[in-house]
């Protein structure tokens, strides 16, 4: 009786630290890419191995927040909104918004 508990206990363990891996490895390889290429910011995202690709006019392109609470920065323009900056600390994300207005400044 009590080889069978501890079986069925292995087994269980077993399942969810299989399972515990698989989740881990869908978003180990997660990232954010954002760049300036032929007069626009691109941002790239990749969340469980889906790649979502937005391009911005660098001239119209708007960076928010510009507040320093650590929300993720928003970047928009065109009709449309990408938010980034899930792969940085909360209290770096201004400091990285600042630095992406003064790259589009400087193209």
């Amino acid at each position: 009786m009590a080889s069978q508990s501890a079986s069925a206990v292995m087994t269980f363990a077993l399942l969810a630290i299989g399972t515990l891996f698989v989740v881990y490895a869908r978003h180990a390889g997660d990232t954010e890419k954002i760049f300036l290429q032929d007069g626009q910011l691109v941002v790239e995202s990749e969340t469980a191995g889906r790649t979502v690709r937005a391009a911005f006019n660098r001239q119209w392109v708007r960076i928010e927040p510009k507040n320093e609470d650590g929300s993720l920065i928003e970047v928009s323009g065109q009709g449309r909104l990408v938010r980034v900056g899930r792969h940085v600390r909360p209290e770096l994300r201004p400091l990285l918004a600042r630095e992406i207005r003064f790259a589009l400044r400087a193209c």
